[in-house]
């Protein structure tokens, strides 16, 4: 088959467009005929190295997770999916990523595609709905009346995040940059503010929840504009022990989102795509074999308002 591989971590230059072995499922493991893979800022990090000494990556390596295409094979144990099935879901980069024409994940990380979707669309929807999700329920417990700020709105978590919230009932107040204001007004923010304008915090107070998507600088702004007993979730950068000071300080709480994606919360966000009740934004699609152009666009901060997508087939 063919597959995006790297060989050793690098610049997008490591990138190579290359015959690699076709994978091939073991128990609750499935074997996915990908037509299309999300990239995003993630696949370029482990690119780069910074999570070599957390995660054994195994070398080559095919980047990606985000996916969609139709179940090639399965392994044993494999009840919830078939052959032939449109899927949609993760595969494991440590058994064989999405930059390929097959991947391979777990059956508990896969589920029926959405209908309404192609695969393109589908592929920009895993890893970034289940993020916002997450952040907001799990970690953050949203509920109707609440007042969250979501820094980075107009980025492919965050426009989920604010679908999600004004969902559950919240007051949603946005911050992104001027491209993206009327978009994010769009899905339905209350207030949306030009992160390049006046500072939120002189405008912004009294919000239950914060949804950090940035990191650095605006977190620590965010802290004094929370109420107490407010939460600041953030996924950009893990909480330093300085932020956990500051918020013990200030009687809020704070919280890192660690994304799993299961096979249940897709099904879930499959019936609201389905029902058009939240949608997914493409931003460009490009050929496998230019996969490394993507990861270009990505150094270059110069991805489109929306997810990169290849397309595999």
């Amino acid at each position: 088959m063919k597959a995006v591989r790297l060989h050793e971590y690098g610049p997008p230059s490591v990138l190579v467009y290359e015959d690699a072995p076709r994978p091939q499922p073991q128990a609750g493991q499935v074997a996915v005929q990908i037509y299309a893979a999300g990239v995003g800022v993630w696949d370029a990090e482990i690119r780069r190295g910074e999570w070599r000494d957390m995660i054994d990556y195994p070398m080559p390596l095919i980047l990606g997770t985000d996916v969609a295409g139709k179940v090639a094979e399965t392994g044993s144990g494999v009840t919830n999916l078939r052959v032939g099935q449109d899927v949609y879901g993760v595969v494991d980069m440590t058994l064989s990523g999405s930059n390929a024409e097959i991947g391979l994940g777990r059956a508990a990380a896969l589920s029926p595609k959405p209908s309404t979707l192609s695969y393109e669309e589908a592929a920009a929807v895993p890893v970034v709905a289940v993020t916002a999700w997450q952040m907001l329920f799990d970690l953050a417990g949203v509920k109707a009346r609440q007042t969250v700020l979501i820094h980075g709105a107009g980025g492919n978590v965050g426009r989920f995040a604010v679908q999600f919230a004004k969902r559950a009932g919240a007051t949603v107040i946005g911050t992104a940059s001027a491209r993206d204001l009327d978009d994010v007004r769009a899905l339905g923010a209350d207030q949306i503010l030009d992160y390049k304008g006046k500072p939120f915090e002189q405008i912004v107070r009294n919000v239950d929840v914060v949804i950090d998507l940035v990191g650095g600088d605006t977190r620590r702004r965010s802290w004094d504009v929370l109420k107490e007993g407010g939460i600041l979730v953030a996924a950009s950068e893990e909480l330093s022990e300085e932020d956990t000071q500051v918020a013990r300080r200030k009687n809020v709480r704070a919280a890192f989102v660690e994304v799993d994606v299961t096979a249940n919360l897709l099904a879930r966000l499959t019936e609201l795509l389905d029902a058009r009740q939240i949608t997914t934004k493409v931003g460009a699609i490009l050929p496998l074999a230019q996969a490394r152009r993507a990861h270009e666009m990505i150094e270059a901060h110069q991805q489109p308002s929306g997810k990169l997508v290849l397309k595999v087939r």
